[in-house]
């Protein structure tokens, strides 16, 4: 009976550092404190292997030299957390609330994966994080979910920037889709009817939780930048309010931003500052900083659903576009930074009496047209493309006296 030779599982190459695996793949080998360090190439070509061990070989230098006394070969998720953590409070970028929150993740983070903080982070692998993932997943709203996946693999990477590990095993876990949210604000009426209701309450500081509301609506601000504002911030002869934010970290957006006064929200100031004219510029408009209690009670004495203070900031953006604002100026008062995407996504859609409405405007029927107008001469200063784009328009401003009386009669022209 004749003995097959066994197949050697490995295979030198004429590359240091490059092996071929029986199965035709090619591994790169390093070494890191006396240990092999060994990493598909995910390849069968060995021109291909070549290049990929050269990229390897790089990165797993810089790992090494990258690390430091803060991490070892044994070090615990744990460990590698507080790490992260400190990186965080490093960070002058990053606010003390954001801070927090992120605290709050990885409390609940560890408070569903037992044993996770003690365990070497080397030990956990990808089968371990998809399968708290999928239980996880259960449990969580889509948005705390994807936000403490994002901060488990903030953590991972410390790891992989200190050399401990050489992939990330969070990396392949998806999000979960999260469904934008339907807001249900309430219509002028009712919003006024709650002011009101709020005004109303007999506590020592219904007046002041009413002037709070109002001024949220009308300005479009959040509760933290409103309850900044002092009236030196309030411009009557601009006609603006300077939205400054925290005194130490400024508005979301670390910017100052200048939001020009409407109709009803200079009346309010107006009305304000003669009840209070002794008061020094310094001083803060708004006497209370929130009202949720208030607002809750108005709520349900008039009937309507639960109202937030961040709600007023919505209304405030639907009632500006309602009335014709163009997306991006209703985007610059609120102080986005995307030129309007945002904006465009939570307020471009339209509450169903405003639609009905719209949709009376629009119609298949045959649109008539004079036999004057057809024959018209282009007006004096702009060419029959201009002329025509005024007819469709409708209405136009035009200076320098570049459009004839003719023209202005005839289709409205606003000057």
């Amino acid at each position: 009976m004749k003995l097959c030779k066994s197949t050697k599982t490995w295979q030198k190459t004429r590359k240091p550092n490059l092996l071929r695996h029986k199965s035709g793949r090619y591994y790169g080998r390093a070494f890191a404190g006396g240990k092999e360090v060994w990493q598909s190439l995910k390849t069968s070509h060995y021109s291909v292997a070549q290049a990929k061990l050269g990229e390897f070989l790089k990165e797993h230098r810089e790992r090494v030299s990258n690390g430091n006394g803060e991490v070892s070969a044994k070090t615990t998720f744990g460990e590698a957390l507080k790490i992260h953590q400190q990186n965080q409070a490093d960070d002058v970028t990053i606010k003390s609330t954001t801070r927090h929150y992120w605290n709050q993740i990885f409390v609940a983070l560890l408070k569903n994966w037992p044993g996770l903080v003690d365990r070497e982070i080397r030990r956990i692998t990808k089968t371990d994080c998809k399968e708290w993932a999928r239980a996880f997943r259960k449990v969580a709203s889509p948005t705390r979910y994807n936000n403490t996946l994002a901060g488990l693999r903030h953590v991972f990477d410390v790891a992989v920037e200190a050399g401990i590990i050489y992939g990330n095993p969070a990396a392949k876990l998806e999000r979960v889709p999260v469904r934008s949210k339907q807001l249900t604000l309430p219509s002028r009426d009712q919003f006024l009817q709650l002011v009101e209701a709020v005004q109303r309450a007999g506590a020592w500081c219904s007046r002041d939780c009413a002037d709070f509301l109002r001024g949220l609506a009308f300005t479009g601000c959040r509760k933290g930048e409103a309850a900044q504002i002092e009236w030196r911030d309030v411009d009557f002869e601009a006609g603006e309010i300077v939205v400054r934010g925290d005194p130490e970290t400024g508005t979301k957006n670390w910017t100052v931003r200048r939001v020009p006064m409407i109709p009803d929200a200079r009346a309010l100031f107006a009305r304000m500052r003669d009840e209070r004219s002794s008061e020094p510029l310094n001083q803060k408009v708004f006497r209370v900083r929130e009202a949720q209690r208030a607002i809750n009670r108005a709520a349900s004495k008039v009937g309507m659903a639960r109202t937030v203070h961040h709600d007023l900031r919505h209304l405030f953006a639907t009632i500006c576009i309602e009335s014709g604002v163009d997306i991006p100026t209703v985007s610059r008062w609120l102080g986005h930074k995307d030129g309007g995407a945002l904006a465009m996504k939570t307020y471009g859609h339209l509450r169903r009496e405003h639609s009905i409405a719209q949709a009376q405007r629009v119609t298949f029927a045959p649109v008539t047209t004079k036999q004057a107008d057809r024959d018209r001469v282009p007006c004096d200063g702009i060419d029959s493309i201009q002329c025509d784009a005024l007819e469709s328009a409708a209405t136009c401003r035009l200076g320098g006296g570049g459009i004839s009386d003719k023209h202005a009669t005839r289709f409205n022209v606003i000057r």
